[in-house]
């Protein structure tokens, strides 16, 4: 039999790549989404058996297509990672711009129906599968400057608990990683944690395995709300 498939969205230099890495090395064949093409051939090249798939999840005729191509080149996914996520922030609600958090919502929620529909059947019919969703505290939480950012993704986390209860007796496991943590990335370092210790970052590859985990969970004891934080964070 051919390795499984992992789809994995939003594939950047972080956690997207880091799960990219974990899935690779679990003995997947990882095809992966993100709008930019070159970083994701590189990181194919690095990966055995991984092929890249530009487009942009926010357009479901461009999601569609890149999944066809998917099932196509490497067969149906029984994992998929929807990492794929668009923030925009601003002083207050006053000053959020609804264009912004209606794109917010295309590429967080929308695009996680998307690949609901596209991808839920052919796993109930092979008895079985998994979805795990990138969050953050965003999805627990409003605040002014998140106005355009955290309803996206608090709904993302009820479209995820709506999949749950329909999907987990079908045999698919559905969950939610809140990630409440700076990622541990040049730019967060050089920019908002440039004077943050180290026990105040979350590791890519730390997220990555945690995912592993819970997309491997055995199935008498599956989690949907599962929260992870640096051993410093104060919460």
């Amino acid at each position: 039999m051919s390795a499984p498939v992992a789809l994995i969205t939003g594939v950047g230099p972080g956690t997207g790549a880091a799960v990219a890495r974990r899935f690779a090395a679990g003995g997947y064949r990882v095809a992966m989404l993100a709008r930019t093409a070159e970083r994701l051939e590189a990181l194919a090249d690095e990966l055995p058996g991984a092929r890249a798939f530009a487009c942009n999840v926010s357009k479901a005729d461009e999601l569609a297509a890149a999944i066809g191509e998917v099932r196509q080149a490497m067969g149906d996914p029984s994992v998929v990672v929807h990492n794929a996520v668009r923030g925009t922030f601003a002083e207050g609600v006053l000053d959020t711009r609804p264009d912004d958090l209606e794109r917010n919502f295309r590429t967080n929620t929308l695009s996680l129906l998307h690949l609901a529909q596209l991808l839920a059947p052919s796993m109930i019919d092979a008895g079985g599968g998994a979805f795990v969703i990138t969050g953050n505290t965003a999805a627990h939480r409003g605040t002014p400057r998140f106005a355009g950012f955290a309803p996206t993704k608090a709904a993302q986390r009820v479209l995820a608990q709506a999949m749950a209860r329909d999907l987990g007796p079908k045999g698919v496991h559905v969950a939610y990683v809140t990630i409440d943590a700076m990622i541990d990335l040049a730019w967060t370092r050089a920019g908002p944690g440039r004077d943050k210790p180290d026990e105040f970052f979350i590791k890519p590859a730390a997220i990555a395995e945690e995912i592993w985990h819970v997309a491997h969970q055995d199935r008498s004891a599956w989690s949907f709300d599962v929260e992870i934080r640096p051993f410093g964070e104060t919460w």
